[in-house]
């Protein structure tokens, strides 16, 4: 059983990347409604603002002592002269948080759309099933890679799926995808064994042994140091023959 709080590495930067964006947008808004509080230049906020948002642990603390030294400026003129403070060139109240609170809308939904369309991108899907194989969720890197064949129909990700429905014991479904990968020219040499297998599985023999054969004539079963499927399809072969023989 897994726990909520049972997350791996891989889980945990993928949820600390949107949670960075979002803290570096709200940083970022708050510093441009400090930057309007406290009288900055319309350019000099603009500067602080946006460097907070790309470079929020570089930014962020300058700007702190950037704010710290103006409001000692600002207290000291106060005592100075009662009335002829910076505050005078301070916007009104409403105009000087209508800015931050457009910004802050157009970050948020800004931010929000990078986040949606980074999770439902080809490549997410793509990592989150590699993380979902190493965490040993089957079913999860299956969901995932058939959402990113939904996007893009790439032969690499149907021997992917494939793999992971033979895995399952889902064969009829494994055989499908192993055949559309093939069919998409995926050049993986062990694609006739998988196909192999699957079709063995399924029943169908003569197939399953014409493509343990063709894979048993592949290089990788030609060169010095074979692949161990080698002599698994060569034994498949033998028992298959038998089989039939009888």
């Amino acid at each position: 059983m897994k726990f909520p709080w049972q997350i791996s590495a891989g889980e945990f930067f993928e949820l600390l990347r949107p949670a960075a964006l979002v803290i570096s947008a709200l940083l970022s808004v708050w510093v441009l409604a400090s930057a309007r509080r406290w009288s900055f230049r319309p350019l000099a906020a603009l500067a602080w603002t946006l460097g907070t948002f790309l470079f929020p642990f570089i930014i962020f603390p300058v700007y702190l002592i950037a704010r710290a030294s103006r409001k000692r400026r600002a207290h000291q003129t106060e005592s100075e002269k009662e009335g002829a403070t910076e505050g005078h060139s301070i916007p009104p109240m409403k105009f000087r948080r209508l800015l931050p609170a457009v910004y802050g809308i157009v970050m948020v939904t800004l931010v929000g759309l990078y986040i949606y369309r980074d999770y439902q991108s080809i490549d997410a899907h793509l990592a989150r099933a590699a993380q979902a194989k190493v965490m040993n969720q089957r079913e999860k890197a299956i969901r995932e890679y058939r959402a990113a064949l939904r996007i893009e129909d790439n032969p690499h990700t149907h021997k992917l799926l494939g793999i992971e429905l033979a895995a399952a014991a889902r064969w009829t479904d494994a055989l499908r995808e192993l055949t559309a990968a093939e069919r998409g020219l995926e050049p993986d040499p062990s694609l006739p064994f998988l196909i192999g297998n699957a079709q063995e599985e399924t029943g169908n023999v003569a197939e399953a042994m014409s493509n343990y054969n063709r894979y048993l004539e592949s290089p990788v079963c030609k060169q010095a140091l074979p692949d161990s499927r080698c002599e698994i399809a060569a034994q498949r072969v033998s028992r298959l023959f038998a089989t039939r023989s009888h």
